[in-house]
């Protein structure tokens, strides 16, 4: 008999802490686990007791990298319940807000996680040697990313300009004017990133996915719409409760999720442009089909080219917003507390954020559910991983283990967004 086995104790280039186990033996792997050790957050439990204006600037600290995502989703979720939607310039702003997230998370992704994978470097430092201009690029979009939440949030990381209804201060048209050029600059710097990481060599790998992510009718969804599913199926975010059901497992303080009770499914950017690239900007479609995208994308090494039209679309759509604006006449829609129950989900730049929440008739939160998208994955990323290194037993290990980790890389799993609940039995014997 033939025995591997494989332990990564830290994936590096991820967010968070996790490990990777896998055993195999005459060919056939026998055990994989991706393992998830960074101690839980307990938001959710954090959350109740507290008023209905807490959630937004609360769970934006669940993640440093995509605190917008959380506020949007909490928001609409609470709004949800009192009867209450945002609409008109001030939906805009939130949008022109959760662009410059995007773009700033995913420049990050693409040139210091992701694309030293492909051109064989240990770090995105290690890589600048190298490859200055392409770093100097991403780092201008990061920027450009940052100066837009900054604008509009009140600062970078964390912002602390939302609240339920809308804003507590919106911006005037002559401040958000500066930035339309350092977007125009972004959007060529996009378009570059689309060619430069086209142009990777990419393993041959598709898998089978089972698509997640929300529609929208009249744009390409990101703040708002309802869950969609690749096989045709969908169902209003109301019902997001009865489809993708959680479970604790031993290896991981994050859950897994698990859509219809299937054996895993994917949210994220292959599955946002699987169900909705029709609805992406023409100039981010063009950038699609040149860089040689149909589609849907099935090999998730190419899913750094989706990243790189996303941000081609967010530049796009941020400037468009920009040229548009008329101030709104108020910061905030009036926001009367009632009991209800609420529902709010939008698109993360890691896919599908669901947030929930049973809030009391004095505007207490009494129960708070949040399902982000890295523990929907874990279960689909095990499966990629065995499908994937399966075939590819024979390699030498240094190897495999390196082919495993651009794997688990190619999601860009926020590891402490995914950390936020374990439970607890105490035995009093």
């Amino acid at each position: 008999m033939t025995h591997k086995t494989i332990r990564l104790g830290g994936l590096s280039r991820v967010e968070g802490e996790g490990a990777l186990l896998v055993r195999a033996r005459d060919g056939v792997v026998t055990d994989l686990q991706l393992r998830i050790y960074e101690p839980p957050r307990f938001f959710e439990a954090l959350l109740r007791g507290r008023t209905y204006e807490e959630p937004p600037d609360i769970t934006a600290r669940i993640c440093g990298i995509c605190p917008v995502a959380y506020q949007m989703s909490a928001c609409q979720a609470i709004e949800s319940a009192f009867g209450v939607e945002v609409t008109g310039p001030l939906r805009d702003l939130r949008l022109l807000l959760y662009y410059g997230e995007w773009i700033e998370s995913h420049a990050l992704h693409i040139f210091l996680l992701h694309a030293p994978d492909f051109l064989g470097y240990e770090s995105g430092v290690a890589m600048a040697a190298d490859h200055r201009e392409h770093l100097e690029r991403g780092l201008a979009l990061k920027k450009a990313g940052n100066e837009l939440v900054a604008t509009l949030g009140g600062r970078a990381i964390h912002p602390v300009n939302v609240r339920v209804g809308g804003f507590y201060r919106v911006p005037r048209p002559r401040e958000l004017a500066p930035l339309a050029e350092g977007l125009r600059r972004a959007r060529e710097h996009a378009l570059d990133t689309v060619r430069w990481v086209a142009g990777f060599d990419f393993p041959d790998v598709e898998h089978d996915y089972r698509f997640l992510a929300l529609r929208h009718p009249g744009e390409y969804a990101i703040l708002s719409g309802s869950p969609a599913v690749s096989d045709g199926t969908s169902f209003p975010v109301t019902d997001w409760p009865a489809h993708v059901v959680e479970e604790q497992v031993p290896r991981s303080t994050a859950l897994h999720a698990r859509l219809d009770g299937t054996s895993g499914h994917l949210t994220g950017a292959l599955a946002r442009y699987a169900l909705n690239s029709e609805r992406l900007s023409p100039l981010a479609r063009s950038a699609a089909r040149e860089a040689g995208l149909g589609p849907v994308c099935r090999n998730p090494f190419r899913s750094i080219i989706v990243r790189a039209v996303e941000v081609v679309h967010a530049c796009d759509e941020a400037l468009r917003i920009i040229e548009d604006y008329t101030e709104p006449d108020v910061p905030a829609v009036p926001v009367d507390p009632v009991a209800g129950v609420g529902h709010g989900a939008s698109e993360a730049p890691r896919g599908t954020l669901y947030h929930r929440y049973r809030v009391d008739e004095a505007g207490l939160i009494a129960e708070a559910d949040i399902v982000p998208p890295t523990a929907q994955n874990q279960v689909r990323i095990e499966t990629d991983l065995r499908e994937l290194i399966e075939p590819r037993l024979d390699l030498p290990q240094a190897e495999l283990a390196a082919l495993c980790e651009r794997a688990v890389r190619n999601h860009d799993p926020c590891i402490s967004c995914s950390a936020h609940f374990l439970e607890l039995r105490l035995d009093a014997r």
